[in-house]
């Protein structure tokens, strides 16, 4: 699968059609994870609502956005490490190069949602740096070769886990979206990085709408990843 932003951006727009993001959601609505992924998931959600409570908040969100780059960073670090291992099969380099391939443009985009989230959460105040920064900082550290040593023990554990990861991120941002929409719609969204990365809106509700729908984009392509495996 080619790796395209422009087709990346296309489709996260097309996603703002509810019918149209049903229909991409479904095939992947029910998938049932492993029994290591689920508990780690589950670990990772609860704490997450436990720092930081249930309700989805501009501060909730960057430091989930902080820890949503990780798997990403993680598994291009883990594909090159194999690739070493591997560069005579020519079948297997291209797998690998693939995976690392969406790597790196996830993890863009994931810099670009922590970035503008966590310029739009000073903005609405509430940030504490101990919470909001020093916590997902250093969860990040043990998060990143936490997935890395999943990766090279079981590519589908890693996949699975970020797919639950990733379907909680889309939740929640679909539930602030309903629960704030006036609001968000009210919002100018004025973001030098935004621009920087080539992304035009004009409310925070458009920004959330797209970060929403990049969420299912990347929670799909985690288990496309894993039938590219089979």
């Amino acid at each position: 699968m080619n790796e395209d932003p422009i087709e990346h951006e296309r489709l996260a727009r097309e996603l703002n059609d509810p019918v149209l993001r049903a229909d991409y959601a479904r095939p992947f609505d029910s998938y049932k994870v492993g029994f290591v992924p689920r508990l780690l998931g589950g670990l990772l959600i609860w704490f997450g609502n436990t720092v930081y409570g249930k309700k989805p908040t501009y501060g909730k969100f960057k430091a989930i956005e902080i820890i949503a780059r990780i798997p990403y960073q993680s598994w291009e670090v883990a594909t090159y490490t194999v690739l070493t291992a591997f560069h005579g099969d020519e079948r297997r380099a291209i797998e690998l190069m693939k995976t690392s391939a969406f790597s790196r443009m996830a993890q863009d985009n994931e810099t670009m949602h922590v970035v503008v989230i966590s310029h739009l959460a000073k903005q609405h105040g509430g940030i504490g740096f101990f919470r909001h920064l020093l916590i997902p900082l250093v969860f990040a550290f043990f998060y990143f070769w936490t997935i890395y040593l999943l990766y090279m023990i079981s590519r589908r554990a890693s996949l699975e886990l970020n797919y639950l990861f990733e379907s909680h991120a889309y939740e929640s941002y679909q539930k602030f979206l309903d629960e704030n929409k006036n609001h968000l719609m009210n919002c100018a969204c004025m973001s030098e990085f935004l621009q920087f990365y080539g992304r035009d809106v004009r409310t925070e509700y458009e920004f959330f709408e797209l970060v929403r729908n990049d969420e299912l984009i990347h929670r799909n392509r985690s288990l496309r990843e894993i039938h590219a495996l089979t």
